[in-house]
């Protein structure tokens, strides 16, 4: 029998992974692709903004994984999941997994050799999606003498989890995304892809994208077989039990309709900025508008969009997940976050 492929998404937050996965679903030529969505915290936003985009993917093809992240919950979770995909009448022909940001691949990738699963699912290949701009900027860069070089305090510990967290990424993957090239300028983009491949294992390839934009055809059956190839992808945690989150924390503020959308970016831009939220992103329902605004940060860089229409049967109120390191000051950026979604 066939084995089913999955491809393994990974990368940090805010590189776009959402946003690659819903341009595969809006190309997928026919093909019936299911997806694991895997996000950190019970927060439900990307799984969402899939539903959203417009193509004939059903609601059972997007499952949600929200009990914790992907890698620590590996047998609770990930596996009676794709058991239930493996195990309909009519099976996807390729099931996407996007891993939470804060996600290890490894322990993923050896779910494969799982019995149930090992003669059914394969491994197709791990992408690394990379925010670009973000990295050429000193965010979650791989290579630490060009972090230090790019920062302005020289003295600043860079010997962080986020770093370990990238480099645990890069060392899976097969595939290497660099997004938001739009936004970046030749020669530091060439810089970046110079670095992350230093990073990265031999003879791993790199495509350039804009919001994700690239060929299914160029991502999708590589029939790599990933998980028969776990030595070669080096990782600082051979275990999910030596992962934990406790550097990380996130929370969900809801709050109703706002006025208007212009002024927006520039208020939570400066939130961003005076709280250091990394990752900021939801939903936000818009007066008088039809259609749902989605908002996405990460570092001071904020796209907003309008996707699908609000349903007639669903609450219009907005949504955002804020995401940053432990010691956030969660009620300041509640109070300064409710100012500015009026």
């Amino acid at each position: 029998m066939t084995k089913i492929p999955a491809t393994v998404i990974t990368g940090f937050l805010g590189s776009g992974k959402t946003t690659l996965i819903r341009h595969l679903l809006q190309n997928a030529g026919g093909r019936r692709l299911a997806v694991i969505v895997n996000e950190f915290g019970d927060v439900g936003v990307d799984g969402e903004i899939l539903r959203g985009c417009g193509v004939a993917t059903g609601a059972q093809d997007i499952v949600e994984l929200a009990n914790g992240c992907i890698c620590c919950t590996v047998a609770d979770d990930f596996l009676p999941t794709m058991a239930k995909l493996l195990d309909r009448e009519t099976p996807p022909e390729h099931i996407l997994i996007e891993t939470s940001g804060l996600a290890l691949p490894k322990p993923l990738l050896k779910a494969f050799a799982w019995p149930d699963v090992r003669t059914r699912a394969t491994v197709d290949a791990v992408i690394a999606v990379i925010d670009a701009a973000a990295v050429a900027e000193g965010r979650f860069a791989a290579d630490e003498a060009a972090l230090a070089a790019l920062r302005a305090d020289p003295d600043l510990d860079h010997e962080t989890p986020l770093e370990e967290l990238f480099e645990e990424q890069l060392g899976s993957a097969d595939l290497i995304v660099l997004n938001k090239t739009d936004i970046i300028d030749a020669p530091r983009l060439d810089r970046v892809e110079r670095d992350v491949l230093a990073a990265a294992r031999p003879g791993v390839g790199v495509m350039r994208a804009c919001q994700g934009r690239l060929d299914p055809a160029a991502l999708l059956g590589l029939g790599l077989c990933a998980e028969d190839d776990l030595d070669s992808r080096p990782s600082h945690h051979e275990s999910e039990a030596d992962h934990d989150h406790d550097d990380f924390e996130s929370f969900v503020l809801r709050t109703g309709v706002i006025g208007a959308a212009e002024p927006l970016a520039a208020r939570l831009s400066e939130i961003i900025a005076r709280h250091d939220v990394l990752r900021l992103k939801g939903v936000v329902a818009v007066g008088g508008k039809s259609a749902r605004l989605i908002v996405q940060a990460v570092g001071p860089r904020i796209e907003t969009y309008y996707d699908r229409r609000w349903r007639d049967d669903e609450p219009r109120a907005s949504r955002l997940v804020v995401i940053g390191e432990k010691g956030l000051a969660r009620a300041e950026i509640e109070a300064a976050l409710t100012a500015a979604l009026r």
